[in-house]
């Protein structure tokens, strides 16, 4: 079936935009299994409202959706980085992020230059890792592995329309767009370190002001912090063991599986049942014959 045909069928009314009741403040731009989730905990206890990678996941249905209709935009173009940066407004933004003041992982990574350009009095933290290998091995482990190359959650989307956009986000536009390759793992195999690289670069090219932009990496934790807030006595919170990230992902998507299998199983039934009832009739009919 044609992908324009399926988001036509799997398409939410669009949701109400969210309204910027507060300055964004802080922009987290590095890639995914940077130090993310451990970032987002110490933003949240520093006071700020974050809105991490696992939110979309989260968020309301209509949202996801408009969330893989910008990568879309951004990504169905076969050579996205060779050209200027996507046209995304403030507005746009906004409408998905509007109730936070802090973005990391996902949103930021995905759109790095549309964002940055998007709110230029926004701190800009690039948060990395200081073993490029190893991240390489973390990316390829849970964005390819545990994520993309699961053929069941490719099967899965077919029957709820929150995984139908969940996985065009992610899977379709998102890395594989990130990554220049076809799949996720053909990018992060090919391309990942040198994407790694070169995104770093951008950014640093992208924020020239003083004192805007701060290279982190979790090693750091509490140090080199410029968000002019005390830093607390508390130890930083660490948040990166992989069994962890593979349990909360389950967490996540295990609501989302039931509701696909029971889908897919309803519509086995029905369809068993018309079968049933059509060919049985024709049957019965023949033996009256």
């Amino acid at each position: 079936m044609p992908s324009n045909l399926l988001a036509t069928l799997y398409s939410y009314p669009r949701p109400p935009p969210r309204r910027r009741t507060k300055p964004l403040q802080i922009l987290c731009v590095g890639l995914p299994r940077s130090g993310t989730e451990s970032l987002s905990l110490a933003l949240t206890h520093l006071g700020y409202t974050t809105y991490h990678g696992w939110d979309i996941v989260f968020d309301d249905p209509p949202y996801t959706e408009q969330w893989a209709r910008l990568a879309e935009r951004k990504y169905s173009n076969p050579h996205p980085h060779h050209n200027k940066p996507t046209q995304i407004t403030t507005t746009e933004f906004d409408a998905l992020l509007g109730h936070c003041d802090a973005v990391i992982n996902t949103a930021a990574a995905l759109f790095n230059p549309e964002i940055i350009t998007a709110y230029p009095d926004a701190k800009i933290i690039l948060n990395t890792r200081k073993d490029v290998d190893a991240w390489h091995r973390s990316a390829l482990k849970t964005l390819a592995e545990e994520g993309a190359d699961q053929w069941s959650l490719w099967f899965l989307r077919l029957w709820t329309a929150d995984m139908y956009w969940l996985w065009r986000l992610y899977c379709t536009f998102g890395y594989p767009g990130l990554f220049r390759g076809r799949t996720t793992r053909e990018g992060l195999e090919r391309n990942g370190k040198r994407v790694y690289m070169e995104h770093g670069e951008m950014v640093r090219g992208m924020v020239k002001e003083e004192g805007r932009l701060l290279e982190w990496n979790v090693e750091d934790g509490w140090g080199g912090c410029f968000l002019g807030k005390e830093v607390p006595d508390v130890p930083f919170p660490k948040a990166n063991d992989p069994a962890a990230f593979r349990q909360h992902m389950q967490d996540l998507v295990r609501p989302r599986v039931m509701r696909s299998l029971r889908n897919f199983a309803l519509c086995v039934a029905s369809v068993g049942a018309v079968g049933l009832r059509l060919f049985g009739g024709e049957w019965e009919e023949r033996e009256w014959e």
